[in-house]
Formats: structure tokens, C-alpha cells, sequence
């Protein structure tokens, strides 16, 4: 189990957020195979929280067969 990258979070990651720094994008998709040297495993709460730093914009991914439901 790999915890999420949240100081004091201890809830397991199933996220990995990375940044394309050159085209100002933050991509958040599932968990990776292997961590990251530089990604950050997010738990749910976490990863459904995170937003793009002004002026970036934020690619969110899901596993094929997992619909995203935004209220």
C-alpha cells in the first residue's frame, strides 16, 4: 500500500498527479504502477480536491469503464 503524498495523511493513494510544467498542465489519473520520482499519490480525498495553480488548466483522467459524476 503507498499512502497518499498529503502531509499527515496516512489514507492510501489511488492517484497520481504529475506536472507538464512547459504546457502548464497539472494531469491527475490513476494510481501509477510504480512511484514516481516526481508524482504525487493522492488518496480520494485528496485527488478530488486538487486544482491547477492559477493560470494552469487540469487533465483528470479515469480508468476505462469508470464514469466521473460532477454535481
Amino acid at each position: 500500500m503507498r499512502r497518499c503524498s498529503r502531509t499527515a495523511c496516512p489514507a492510501e493513494a489511488v492517484a497520481t498527479l504529475t506536472f507538464d510544467y512547459a504546457e502548464s498542465l497539472a494531469v491527475l489519473g490513476p494510481l501509477a504502477f510504480r512511484p514516481e520520482p516526481h508524482g504525487y499519490d493522492l488518496c480520494a480525498r485528496h485527488a478530488e480536491r486538487t486544482s491547477a495553480p492559477r493560470g494552469w488548466h487540469i487533465v483528470r483522467q479515469t480508468p476505462p469503464g469508470e464514469v466521473v459524476s460532477r454535481a
